[in-house]
C-alpha cells in the first residue's frame, strides 16, 4: 500500500472565498441596520457606495490571502506576528478607499444636516469650511423687565460667519481616516483568524487521513504476514510428499504432483495478498492442494464438495480455508490407514457466510478444540479482516470426526 507523502494541507479557494464574504457582508449588514436605526441622512445614496466598499474591501482581502497563505506552515507567534504587520498597510488602504468612495457625498450630508439645524456650510477658494446661521425671525417675549446684562438682538440682524480653515479640516479627515483604518484594521485581525482556524481544521483532517493510512498500511501489512505464513508450511509438507515418491520410483506421480503443484502455486501467489476472493475461486485452489494430497493418499482421501451456486460470488479472505483442510488431512487421514472423507459445505445464514471443513477421521484423545497453529492463522485473520464480525471455531463431531467452522459476513462480489 503506498502510502501519500506528508504535505501542509491547504484551505480550499472556496472556503476561502466564503471566508472573505462572510466577514465583509457581516460588516456590510450590521452597518447598513446601524445607518437605518440612527436615521442617517440620504440613506439609499449612503447604501449603494457602501457596497462598493465592501468589494473594495473583498478585494483587498483576497489580494492578502496569498501572504497569509505562506504562513500556514509557520509557528503560532511567527503567524500572529506577521499578520499584525501586513493588516496594517492593508487597513490604511481600506479606509483610503472608503473616504474616497464617500468623498463626494461627504459635504452633501453635512449640508443638510446643516440647514435642518438652520446653518448654511459652505467652502471658500481656499478649502476652508464656511458654516453661516440662518436668517430668522426672533420673537422677543414680553418679560416684566428685561434682564440688565443681556442685550436684545434685533429681527434679521446678521450672526457672524464660522469659519473651520483648512488645516482643520485636513486634521480632521486624517483622524477620520485613522478611526475607520482602525476599523478594518480589527476586521481583517478576524478574518485571519478565521482562516487560520480553518487552516488548523485542514491539518486536523489531514492528520486523520495520514493516520487511517497508516493504520490501513498496517493492517495490509499483518494479513499480508498472516497470509503469506500459509504457504511456506504447505510446501515444505509438499516437497516432503514429492521426495518420498522420488525415493520410492513414484515417478509419474512425482511428475503429476509437480504440475499440480506449480498450478496451484500460480493461482495462489497471482492475486493480491491481503483482498478477498470468490468462494468458487478458493474451492477451486482448494481443489488443486486435495488434488495433491491426492498423490500422497490415493486410497485413503475422499473429498465432498457442497457449495451451493448462489453463493460462488461470495466474497471472503484468501487461503483462508488452507489452514484447516490441511489439518484434516494432517490429523484425520494420514493418522490412520482407512478411507477418510473430507467435507466442505457452505451456508447462509443470517447474513452470513457460514463455510465448514469437516472430516469422518479419528480424534486423539488429547485433541483440544481451537488448539494449533493453523488455527490461529485463521483466527488471527479473520480478526484483522473483520474484527468482532467473524469467529471461527473447531472442535470434535458427536459421532466422530472433527469440524471446523468460519462464520463471516456475506459479502458479494460488486
Amino acid at each position: 500500500m503506498e502510502l501519500t507523502a506528508p504535505s501542509t494541507p491547504r484551505v480550499p479557494i472556496k472556503l476561502v472565498l466564503a471566508s472573505i464574504a462572510g466577514v465583509w457582508l457581516a460588516y456590510f449588514a450590521l452597518a447598513t441596520l446601524r445607518g437605518w436605526l440612527v436615521g442617517l441622512e440620504m440613506f439609499d445614496a449612503l447604501l449603494w457606495r457602501r457596497i462598493l466598499v465592501t468589494l473594495g474591501s473583498m478585494a483587498v482581502t483576497l489580494a492578502l490571502w496569498p501572504l497569509v497563505r505562506l504562513l500556514d506552515p509557520r509557528p503560532f507567534w511567527i503567524k500572529v506576528g506577521a499578520v499584525l504587520l501586513v493588516a496594517l498597510p492593508a487597513s490604511v488602504l481600506l479606509a483610503a478607499i472608503n473616504q474616497w468612495v464617500f468623498a463626494d457625498i461627504e459635504n452633501k450630508v453635512v449640508a443638510t444636516i446643516g440647514e435642518r439645524e438652520g446653518l448654511r456650510i459652505r467652502s471658500d477658494e481656499s478649502g476652508n469650511l464656511l458654516v453661516d446661521p440662518l436668517e430668522r425671525e426672533v420673537e422677543v417675549a414680553a418679560t416684566p423687565a428685561p434682564l440688565p446684562t443681556a442685550a436684545p438682538v434685533a429681527t434679521g440682524e446678521a450672526r457672524p460667519t464660522i469659519t473651520i480653515d483648512a488645516e482643520t479640516r485636513a486634521d480632521n479627515r486624517l483622524r477620520q481616516l485613522v478611526d475607520v483604518a482602525l476599523g478594518r484594521y480589527y476586521l481583517l485581525l478576524a478574518w485571519a483568524a478565521l482562516y487560520f482556524s480553518l487552516a488548523n481544521a485542514e491539518q486536523a483532517r489531514a492528520a486523520e487521513r495520514r493516520e487511517g493510512e497508516y493504520r490501513r498500511a498496517a493492517k495490509a501489512s499483518e494479513l499480508r504476514s498472516l497470509r503469506y505464513q500459509v504457504n511456506p508450511h504447505f510446501l515444505f509438507n509438499t516437497l516432503n510428499s514429492l521426495s518420498a515418491l522420488v525415493m520410492t520410483g513414484k515417478g509419474q506421480a512425482a511428475e503429476q504432483m509437480i504440475q499440480t503443484l506449480s498450478t496451484f502455486y500460480r493461482r495462489s501467489l497471482a492475486g493480491d495478498p491481503t483482498g478477498d476472493v470468490a468462494l468458487d475461486q478458493e474451492i477451486a485452489l482448494q481443489r488443486l492442494y486435495l488434488e495433491i494430497e491426492a498423490v500422497r493418499f490415493p486410497e485413503r482421501l475422499r473429498t465432498r464438495f457442497d457449495i451451493p451456486a448462489a453463493l460462488a460470488d461470495a466474497r471472503m479472505p484468501g487461503m483462508i480455508l488452507q489452514p484447516l483442510i490441511e489439518n484434516s488431512v494432517k490429523y484425520a487421514v494420514s493418522a490412520t490407514t482407512r478411507s477418510v472423507t473430507l467435507t466442505v459445505a457452505a451456508r447462509e445464514e443470517y447474513g452470513c457466510l457460514v463455510i465448514e471443513v469437516a472430516d469422518d477421521g479419528p480424534v486423539a484423545k488429547d485433541a483440544k478444540p481451537g488448539f494449533g497453529i493453523g488455527l490461529a492463522n485463521v483466527r488471527d485473520r479473520l480478526a484483522a479482516r473483520y474484527g468482532d464480525a467473524a469467529q471461527i471455531s473447531s472442535g470434535p463431531l458427536a459421532d466422530g470426526g472433527w469440524r471446523s467452522q468460519i462464520r463471516l459476513p456475506l459479502e458479494r462480489h460488486d
